[in-house]
């Protein structure tokens, strides 16, 4: 795959977490396809997955209730 970014080929697509608000508001989207270049070292969405991303937050499309840890970093 050829990186919008450089234009070298290589990029290939990772799966990340994504977190969205804080609080009672958080909503965490596992598994979010992004592209990475192994050259420049630059992680873009395609449009189609922003406009997905833009219709699980809105409506919370697939959401399932977990419980999870959280620690404050204080140095």
């Amino acid at each position: 795959m050829q990186c919008d970014n450089c234009g070298k080929e290589g990029a290939f697509i990772r799966k990340v977490t994504k977190t969205f608000g804080k609080g009672d508001d958080l909503l965490v989207i596992e598994d979010v396809p992004i592209i990475h270049c192994p050259h420049c070292h630059e992680n873009y969405l395609t449009a189609e997955t922003v406009h997905e991303l833009d219709d699980i937050r809105r409506a919370r499309k697939g959401a399932t209730r977990r419980s999870v840890d959280v620690s404050i970093f204080a140095a």
